[in-house]
């Protein structure tokens, strides 16, 4: 069989926007581990040091509410927390990257870039604390309910972008996902939907290495998880996500791409689960100590401290002035998740439908009754 290809038709692969957002052969980087400028030649414009403070500001109170949230667990007060201990400057420059009037789309992990877009930490973790619904307003804060479901959000994403395309908007959308997300259907709908129409979104990729309890080896095959993007045409990036410094000037890069016209871009950011996958899950089964040691030593928070004091941007007395501020929004998130509150059982039948099912209807009557007799017998 032999087929003739008109190859008029074939844009020039030179051409296509996506060529000018390879991937890295390296993980972007700035600064190695200690902290340290490297030689490197930079592949993006670096950040200012006035930004790189303020994302220092965000990380120091977002790895507060995370030790917080999750000593809220060994107290009841949170039924289940999965932590983003080292992942901070993932979700900080993410968060930072985005204008007021865009759309982010978060994980069940990614609590810390809820509260750098300003919602109230305790709205964040009420949904964990069993309160209905997501617990902030999603239309307010321009952010999705957090979504435990994998990759699910990365459609919900794709189609507001394209929406908001279609209406003229200058609004672009942020979807976080895990390594674990790249090997689910929605993950490639998406990217093939979003690539296809041009929609206007960063997907990040927090490759923290497990997928719960499945290595990295064991679910891609791919040179990098980055190089997915480039099979559908779209712009792709890995960055080191430990790296504050690096991982802001790329996403910045990426949104700067993405609202510009030139369609989707994936990055994937090479970070690792310094915690559990929740706090009810044991890690110690499927890797040893020794792993999460040598990542310790990478911590990103570490590596911006080392860099802004070497640079005259921090020293004790505001590094010690900012634990100060952490440490009194982690009073006010315990304070703030100390108060009990009242349920409506109503409020099961209420927010399901604009117009009650016969169905739905016949529910609540049965379960006002219930509740009725019950009242009556106490």
């Amino acid at each position: 069989m032999h087929l003739e290809v008109d190859v008029t038709l074939v844009e020039p692969p030179l051409a296509r926007p996506y060529r000018k957002f390879l991937p890295a052969e390296r993980a972007v980087q700035y600064l190695d581990a200690a902290g340290e400028l490297t030689e490197s030649e930079a592949r993006y414009p670096k950040p200012s040091d006035d930004r790189l403070v303020e994302m220092y500001r965000n990380m120091v109170l977002g790895r507060r509410f995370d030790q917080q949230a999750t000593a809220l667990t060994k107290q009841g007060r949170l039924a289940v927390y999965p932590s983003s201990r080292g992942q901070e400057a993932c979700q900080i420059a993410a968060a930072m990257s985005l204008h007021t009037g865009d759309w982010m789309f978060p994980t069940y992990r990614d609590s810390v870039a809820l509260a750098a877009r300003g919602i109230d930490p305790v709205e964040i973790l009420s949904m964990l604390a069993g309160n209905w619904h997501c617990g902030y307003d999603p239309a307010r804060h321009r952010s999705a309910p957090q979504c435990t479901p994998l990759a699910t959000q990365l459609l919900h994403a794709t189609g507001v972008a394209y929406g908001e395309h279609r209406k003229g908007n200058d609004t672009i959308a942020l979807a976080f996902c895990g390594d674990g997300a790249t090997s689910e259907g929605d993950f490639h709908e998406a990217l093939n939907f979003a690539a296809v129409f041009k929609a206007p979104v960063v997907f990040l990729v927090q490759n923290n290495g497990f997928a719960i309890s499945v290595p990295l080896a064991r679910q891609s095959a791919a040179p990098t998880l980055a190089h997915k993007g480039v099979g559908y045409g779209i712009g792709s990036e890995q960055v080191d996500g430990n790296d504050p410094v690096a991982m802001l000037a790329v996403m910045d890069e990426a949104a700067k791409f993405v609202r510009a016209g030139n369609g989707p871009v994936i990055v994937e950011a090479h970070t690792y689960r310094i915690d559990a996958h929740t706090n009810a899950d044991d890690a110690t089964r499927y890797r040893d100590s020794a792993e999460v040691e040598q990542w310790l030593g990478r911590d990103p928070l570490a590596r911006l401290e080392k860099y802004l004091r070497g640079k005259g941007f921090l020293d004790d007395a505001s590094a010690d002035a900012l634990a100060a501020e952490a440490e009194a929004a982690a009073a006010t998130l315990r304070a703030g998740m100390n108060v009990d509150r009242t349920a409506d059982p109503m409020d099961l039948f209420r927010y399901v439908f604009a117009e009650p099912t016969p169905q739905l209807r016949e529910q609540q009557a049965q379960a006002e009754a219930e509740l009725a007799a019950e009242s009556e017998e106490n």
